[in-house]
């Protein structure tokens, strides 16, 4: 059974990597399929590239951070095809560097778009879902959204956020016939990490460390996630990898930590300046 055939299903962070790929597989099952990015250029490409091969897509430029807009792309999308059945809230940013050297502007810039973007999504489209009676939010957040990562504290802190406030919906949204799921990938081969904002350490030398660890690419992540989806899984952890660690934490928070005290002394020697 093809679950999402005919589906209305918006997309955030839609113009690369997961949000990309998750965007092309939904279409090819036939959905419609809302793309939205702050990258209008990126997302329409994208939007026409799959809709002439495949299902039915619609680009929005969309700067999650701004609630008045994300609320009007709910609300439009409901008065075309009166209902919402899925949103991904797939948009995130990364910065990668010691809490020590990261400005309070990243830390705002980072929490505004992963968590408040996720925010603003529940807040336009869940109450839209509770009043239908069905819907489904799923929010993407990160491994270090259930293990806590050195280098990366701003995201490390947004994720958490996010795969907290997952659960307390999923709770409440049960008996209201709206489902919540959390997204957990560990290492995906997308450009975040050539794209992010690194302070005072060696962007090739991390890159480089990011390559040794086991991943899988965008389509990969996007048909795991589907079928976590399919499932109705609270928490769908992405890559072996991952699974490992969230394992590992669940069952020796001290061995978790004592692994990440090992990475923090090699994230310090990629440091530019003492």
């Amino acid at each position: 059974m093809n679950l999402f055939k005919e589906k209305v299903i918006i997309i955030t962070g839609a113009a690369s990597g997961i949000g990309q790929a998750l965007a092309e597989e939904l279409c090819a099952r036939g959905a419609h399929v809302i793309l939205t990015d702050r990258k209008e250029d990126g997302v329409c490409r994208i939007s026409d590239d799959i809709s002439t091969t495949c299902g039915s897509a619609t680009p929005f430029c969309l700067d999650v951070t701004d609630f008045d807009a994300f609320k009007q792309i709910i609300d439009d999308t409901v008065e075309k095809f009166g209902r919402i059945d899925y949103l991904f809230n797939n948009a995130g940013i990364a910065v990668g560097g010691e809490a020590r050297d990261v400005s309070i502007a990243d830390w705002r810039n980072v929490l505004n778009v992963n968590l408040n973007g996720v925010v603003h999504g529940v807040a336009a489209a869940y109450p839209v879902m509770v009043k239908q009676g069905f819907g489904h939010i799923i929010n993407t957040a990160s491994i270090e959204g259930l293990v806590a990562f050195p280098g990366t504290a701003s995201y490390v802190a947004s994720k958490h956020a996010v795969v907290g406030l997952s659960n307390a919906l999923r709770i409440e949204g049960r008996d209201l016939g709206v489902k919540l799921s959390v997204v957990c990938p560990g290492h995906i081969k997308t450009a975040i990490f050539n794209d992010s904002k690194m302070v005072n350490i060696d962007r090739e030398k991390v890159l480089a460390s990011v390559a040794r660890v086991p991943g899988i690419t965008s389509a990969q992540c996007a048909s795991k996630i589907l079928k976590g989806v399919e499932k109705n899984k609270a928490i769908i952890v992405v890559t072996a990898f991952a699974k490992f660690l969230y394992a590992l934490q669940r069952i020796s928070p001290n061995l978790a930590m004592k692994l990440m005290l090992y990475d923090i002394k090699h994230l310090r020697s990629a440091r530019l300046l003492n």
